[in-house]
């Protein structure tokens, strides 16, 4: 199980390219869709960057509830395998 540190570790600087930000703005507090800018299209690449560094896939129905980045840090400590 890997720990928070090394999770925000790990995919701040992935989401930091994939979606062209300064990685300072991936706060834990800082809102996901306004951060990041997404739409529909982008939000399957977040979840595709979830999926494939965590094995964890975040359907449909849990997606509301990531709404900032410390969200998103826990729902992929609670998911990992």
């Amino acid at each position: 199980m890997k720990t928070r540190e090394t999770i925000i570790a790990e995919i701040n600087p992935k989401i930091a390219e994939e979606f062209e930000i300064d990685e300072s703005a991936i706060t834990p507090d800082a809102p996901i869709f306004e951060t990041l800018e997404l739409d529909s299209i982008s939000l399957i690449d977040l979840i595709g960057i979830v999926q494939v560094n965590y094995g964890i896939k975040i359907t449909k129905n849990e997606l509301p509830a990531i709404k900032t980045f410390k969200d998103l840090y826990d729902y992929i400590e609670q998911h990992q395998q």
